[in-house]
C-alpha cells in the first residue's frame, strides 16, 4: 500500500464523525485556517460540520453524508476530522465501503477518529494518518514540532525519522492559550529491547477496543502497535484493555509496541507503564518503547494508519521511521 501525499495548492476537506465543529471557538478557527493558508492548503468544510445535538455531535446520516461527499468529490486529496469524540463507531455499518475504496484518500486525525480510520483499513486496505486534527492546527503556542512532523509524513518522501520532542505540553490550551503546562521531555522509555518491521494499527486504545471481535479490526498479523490513552484511562483501565487487546486474533503476529505519553492526570508513571508489559510473557520477546510523541499531549508526531514502521529499540540510542 502507498502512502498518500500533499502538495501546495491541494484541497482538504473538514469533516465531523466526532464532536461538532460548533464547539470550537472561532479563534482556534482563525489560527488554523491561517497555518493551512501558510501550507499552500486550500481548506473546505462539509455541509452539516457545525450541526450539534446534546451530545455535542450530529445526527449520524449527517456524519455518513459528509464523509461520503468528502471520499467522491475528486477535488478533495484529504480528509481532516474537527476533533475527537466518543462515537465515530456508530457510523461503521452506516458506511459505503467501495466508495472509500475506489476513492483512496487520507483521513486525519486522532483520539476517536481511530475507530474509523482502524475500521478504513480493515475494509478497503487504505491508508489513514493519526495526527493533528483540523482544531489541533488552532495552536498559537508550542506546535512548532507537530508542523514540522506533520509536514515530513505528508509532504515529504521517503522514511521519516521520528525524533523525540525537546519539551511536552499537557493542558486545554484551547480555552487559553497562553497558560500552558510546559514539562521537559526525558526521552523515550525502552521497556524490551529489539528490532522490528511492520505494518502500523492502533491509536487511542480506549477506542481501538470498540472494534475488537468485529470485521472492522484490521489483522494483527505482522503489525506493529501504536497505543495510547487519556486522562480518564488509569492504570486499571489501561490494563484491562490491553488484556483485551492481548486476547485478539492473530495478537501472536504483533512484532513491537509503541506506547504514546500519557497525560499526567492518568498518573501513568514509568512504573505503572513497565509493570503493564513486563508482568505479560506476550510482550517478552518483542521490542516495546514507551514515551512517544502522540497521545493526548502535545506537541505530537503524524504516523499512518496501515504504513510500516521501523523499530531499533535499544537503552542508548532507539530509533523509530515511518514510512
Amino acid at each position: 500500500m502507498d502512502t498518500f501525499k500533499l502538495v501546495a495548492g491541494d484541497t482538504v476537506r473538514v469533516v465531523a464523525p466526532s464532536f461538532s465543529l460548533k464547539i470550537i471557538s472561532e479563534d482556534v478557527r482563525s489560527v488554523a485556517n491561517k497555518r493551512f493558508a501558510e501550507m499552500g492548503i486550500n481548506i473546505e468544510f462539509a455541509d452539516y460540520v457545525e450541526e450539534m445535538n446534546g451530545h455535542l455531535s450530529s445526527d449520524i446520516n449527517y456524519r455518513v453524508k459528509d464523509l461520503h461527499d468528502a471520499y467522491a468529490d475528486k477535488n478533495v486529496k484529504a480528509i481532516f476530522a474537527v476533533i475527537g469524540g466518543y462515537n465515530s463507531n456508530q457510523l461503521l455499518s452506516h458506511l459505503d465501503w467501495n466508495l472509500i475504496k475506489n476513492n483512496p484518500k487520507p483521513l486525519i486525525g486522532y483520539s476517536d477518529t481511530t475507530a474509523l480510520q482502524n475500521a478504513i483499513l480493515a475494509k478497503t486496505g487504505n491508508i489513514s494518518y493519526s495526527g493533528p486534527a483540523y482544531s489541533t492546527f488552532g495552536q498559537e503556542k508550542y506546535f512548532d514540532y507537530t508542523l514540522e512532523h506533520f509536514r515530513k509524513m505528508l509532504f515529504s518522501s521517503g522514511l521519516v525519522a521520528v525524533t523525540p520532542s525537546e519539551f511536552w505540553t499537557d493542558d486545554e490550551w484551547f480555552l487559553d492559550q497562553e497558560k500552558r503546562n510546559v514539562f521537559k521531555n526525558e526521552g523515550w522509555l525502552p521497556i524490551y529491547n529489539g528490532n522490528a518491521e511492520g505494518r502500523i494499527i492502533g491509536g487511542n486504545l480506549g477506542t481501538l477496543s470498540s472494534l475488537f471481535g468485529t470485521c472492522y479490526m484490521p489483522d494483527l498479523k505482522n503489525s506493529i502497535l501504536f497505543l495510547e490513552d487519556d486522562e480518564c484511562e488509569k492504570f486499571n483501565e489501561f490494563d484491562r484493555m490491553l488484556q483485551s487487546l492481548v486476547h485478539q486474533k492473530d495478537f501472536s503476529g504483533v512484532r513491537a509496541v509503541v506506547l504514546g505519553r500519557f497525560q499526567v492526570e492518568s498518573e501513568m508513571n514509568t512504573e505503572y507503564i513497565k509493570e503493564l508489559f513486563c508482568n505479560r510473557p506476550e510482550f517478552e520477546n518483542i521490542p516495546v518503547i514507551a514515551n512517544v510523541d502522540f497521545g493526548h499531549t502535545n506537541p505530537m508526531i503524524t504516523y499512518p494508519i496501515g504504513g510500516e514502521a521501523i523499530l531499533n529499540v535499544n537503552e542508548t540510542g532507539s530509533t523509530i521511521e515511518l514510512a
